[in-house]
């Protein structure tokens, strides 16, 4: 039973919907994810050095976040009481306010839901998991880290940045894609296709593995 209680949503799975008492009031998940990407994170524990460094460097890009429409909103297994009182005193110490909501998870409820609790890491603390969910509530990537190991911010932004060029555009991304570069043209699916692509002005090393710029 706790194997169940503590998978994880999948890639292309819906995201579960919740309800939680978070640093902005209550939240209701889905109605949040409503027309919006989201960026639901998780970090081991309020007044620690690390997730300190982590959710400023959400706070200072969300700017970037929300021009991307994406909303962002953290978790941990603290009361709503730490949340508050750790957004006031990173607020006083670096003039960085969190300035999305935080879910108090003290009932580990989200966390749950979420796969976020790792036993052999830690059965008290989440790990810094990272779920990027797409406007219509589909979980499109997944990341996990470790708790003592920080995320790459910038690493974060590219991949949201690549899913949203991949939907709009209907082509995937290469290794270390950023936006700019090329993109990948799906490959052929008939002999036809396969012909016409020979033809085209695509950067190709092979019919299958073709290069176009947006």
């Amino acid at each position: 039973m706790e194997e169940q209680i503590n998978q994880m949503p999948r890639i292309g799975d819906m995201a579960p919907d919740f309800k939680a008492n978070t640093t902005y009031g209550p939240i209701q998940f889905s109605e949040y994810n409503k027309g919006s990407w989201v960026i639901l994170f998780s970090h081991p524990a309020d007044f620690t050095p690390v997730c300190t460094t982590e959710m400023s460097g959400f706070a200072v890009r969300s700017d970037e976040f929300k021009a991307l429409n994406t909303k962002l909103m953290g978790l941990s297994i603290d009361s709503i009481h730490a949340h508050v009182a750790w957004v006031n005193n990173v607020k006083k110490n670096s003039g960085i306010l969190f300035n999305f909501p935080i879910i108090a998870d003290i009932d580990m409820k989200v966390s749950k839901l979420y796969g976020m609790l790792q036993p052999n890491e830690s059965e008290t603390a989440a790990v810094r998991a990272v779920f990027i969910i797409d406007p219509t509530g589909k979980v499109r990537l997944v990341m996990y880290y470790p708790l003592n190991v920080g995320r790459n911010m910038d690493e974060i932004v590219r991949a949201l940045k690549a899913l949203q060029t991949s939907d709009k555009h209907n082509v995937a991304l290469p290794l270390n894609w950023v936006p700019g570069e090329k993109v990948i043209v799906p490959p052929p699916k008939t002999v036809d296709a396969m012909i016409e692509r020979e033809k085209s002005d695509y950067e190709m090393m092979d019919f299958y593995l073709a290069k176009k710029d947006l």
